[in-house]
């Protein structure tokens, strides 16, 4: 295939390791992508990527430099037409600062090899990137794809100047790693629906795996709850404690652990207090993945996520979090909400009840609590539906596939995979005719 880049919003960055992932997989494949990063993450608190991960990135300059260089290579000519043009017309619009990150990664382009040079631009989140992206495609012709998660697709966008529709019709691709948000895309944008492809957030199971099979003290699982995320308003936390007040009073024992940090944690400390709860509940505060594999091999017999919408349309989508808890050989209790019923598969790999429902909830969480045979039987049944569908390997080959496919499509000259710049005349240029051009 042709040459690739990524413009991430931020990257590495320990809070979308499914990025890194993707990349990592992607280089295992053959493919050398040139990766830009318009936030510098190499200052980030927590910090667990290899210095190598990070030669590979051209992080661009701090917001200040990043305008004096390229109003330097504006007036040196340097920067294609449109682009000097679009910063010339901007006036007090919103969102310029894309338009200057689309013109520095369209000058250091420009500097590459032809041979090397990248043809096609592919970002995650329908937000920052994607936007960088769009505007690149104004000024060069590269084509660019995004893969589309959760709260960017699920949340009304902010009134930006590239009309929000405009990203899916002018993509040459759309990823997104579920089947409900593929078809949900397809349903808001049809004209883009053609180049809508799930292809699911991939992970290395063998760690996980392996940490079970090593496991020596599965005599602690017994009665053990877990559960792992942001403590934000779409992971439920409190229909989890207020389930585990219903599991108490029925006189189940139990010890419920939740990991993670967010601004939810004195509410959720203050629920844990006012059920008097804190014999059941824990709420643990970040840990490192070694550590949580750990609990998840040794101290865990149910798996719970309460996923629940927010009030401004966010949600979860695909949680990773179930994909661990599964290569772990556990049973998942979680609610019907985005793709999670594509993960834990009702009644076979774990139960699902509606989203806001505590007391369904602790029951199914009862359920397997009461029956450890039925609890090796979701776990054996979730490890192999995770080495179907969540295998690095499996969907890095899937996403290359799509990847590799535009190059052939290029030949039908569809207008998402022109490969030539809108053109921009100084005599005529007027910026709202170029955007919608």
């Amino acid at each position: 295939m042709r040459p690739l880049a990524y413009v991430f919003e931020r990257f590495p960055s320990f809070t979308q390791t499914f990025c890194v992932r993707e990349v990592e997989q992607l280089r295992r494949l053959g493919v050398q992508p040139v990766i830009f990063s318009i936030r510098d993450t190499r200052h980030e608190e927590i910090q667990h990527f290899p210095q190598a991960l990070f030669d590979l990135v051209h992080f661009l300059p701090e917001r200040d430099a990043l305008k004096a260089k390229v109003r330097q290579w504006k007036d040196q000519h340097q920067l294609p037409r449109g682009a000097a043009l679009t910063l010339r017309a901007w006036d007090d619009r919103p969102d310029k600062a894309r338009v200057y990150e689309a013109a520095y990664i369209a000058k250091i382009l420009s500097d590459i090899p032809a041979a090397r040079r990248p043809q096609h631009i592919h970002s995650h989140f329908a937000g920052v990137g994607a936007r960088t992206c769009w505007w690149l495609r104004k000024f060069t012709g590269v084509t660019y794809s995004f893969t589309a998660h959760a709260n960017d697709i699920f949340c009304k966008p902010d009134d930006e100047t590239v009309p929000f529709p405009s990203l899916f019709e002018n993509a040459g691709l759309i990823i997104t790693v579920s089947d409900f948000t593929a078809a949900q895309l397809r349903q808001r944008f049809p004209n883009a629906a053609a180049r809508v492809q799930r292809v699911y957030n991939g992970l290395d199971l063998q760690p996980f795996k392996d940490a079970r099979a090593a496991a020596t003290q599965r005599a602690a699982a017994r009665g053990g709850i877990l559960s792992v995320g942001r403590l934000i308003e779409k992971k439920g936390y409190p229909d989890l404690i207020a389930a585990c007040a219903l599991l108490r009073d029925a006189g189940k024992t139990f010890r419920c652990r939740i990991v993670g940090e967010g601004p939810l944690e004195q509410e959720l400390k203050a629920q844990i207090t006012a059920l008097d709860l804190h014999q059941h509940v824990q709420l643990t505060g970040p840990l490192g993945i070694d550590e949580i594999r750990r609990l998840l091999a040794e101290e865990t017999q149910v798996f719970a996520l309460a996923c629940a919408t927010e009030k401004d349309g966010g949600m979860d989508n695909l949680p990773t979090v179930l994909m661990e808890a599964m290569a772990a050989s556990l049973p998942c209790v979680s609610t019907r909400l985005a793709g999670v019923p594509e993960m834990v598969i009702d009644g076979q790999t774990g139960f699902l009840v509606g989203e806001r429902d505590p007391a369904a909830l602790a029951d199914r969480i009862g359920t397997l609590l009461d029956d450890e045979a039925l609890c090796t039987q979701f776990g054996t049944a979730g490890l192999a539906h995770a080495e179907r569908h969540f295998t690095r390997d499996a969907t890095g080959k899937s996403l290359l596939s799509h990847f590799q496919s535009l190059h052939t499509l290029r030949r039908f000259w569809t207008p998402q995979l022109r490969h030539r710049a809108t053109p921009a005349s100084s005599k005529s240029f007027d910026l709202d005719s170029f955007i919608r051009g």
